[in-house]
C-alpha cells in the first residue's frame, strides 16, 4: 500500500474511532447481517491492519464483511448518520483489503 493510501486508512480510522454509533441500527439486523458485529468485525480487521498485515483468517473475514457492507448499504436508512457510518466502513475495510494484498506480492 502506499503511503497515501495508508495516512487515507488511518484518517478514516480515526474518524471512526470518534464517530458516535447509529444508535437506531443497534440490535437490528439488516438483510440477515447483525449491524453491530458487521462494525465490530470491520473494526477489529482494520485495527489489525492499521499494525502490520493481516493473516488469512482476518483477510477471509475482511473481504465476507465488505461483501456484506456493500449488500446492506441500500437498505440503510440515513437517520442519524447511518450511511456515512456504514460507508467508512466499507472504504476502511476496502482499503484494508489492499493493505493485505501489497503485503502478500
Amino acid at each position: 500500500m502506499s503511503e497515501p493510501e495508508l495516512d487515507l486508512l488511518s484518517r478514516l480510522w480515526e474518524e471512526h474511532m470518534h464517530a458516535p454509533f447509529p444508535p437506531h441500527i443497534r440490535g437490528r439486523e439488516i438483510d440477515g447481517e447483525d449491524m453491530v458485529l458487521l462494525d465490530a468485525d470491520i473494526a477489529g480487521c482494520v485495527s489489525s491492519s492499521l499494525s502490520g498485515p493481516l493473516d488469512e483468517k482476518r483477510r477471509r473475514i475482511l473481504l465476507a464483511c465488505l461483501a456484506a457492507v456493500e449488500r446492506v448499504l441500500p437498505s440503510i436508512d440515513d437517520e442519524g448518520g447511518a450511511i456515512e457510518y456504514y460507508e467508512r466502513l466499507r472504504d476502511m475495510a476496502a482499503l484494508a483489503v489492499e493493505v493485505g494484498n501489497a503485503n502478500s506480492r
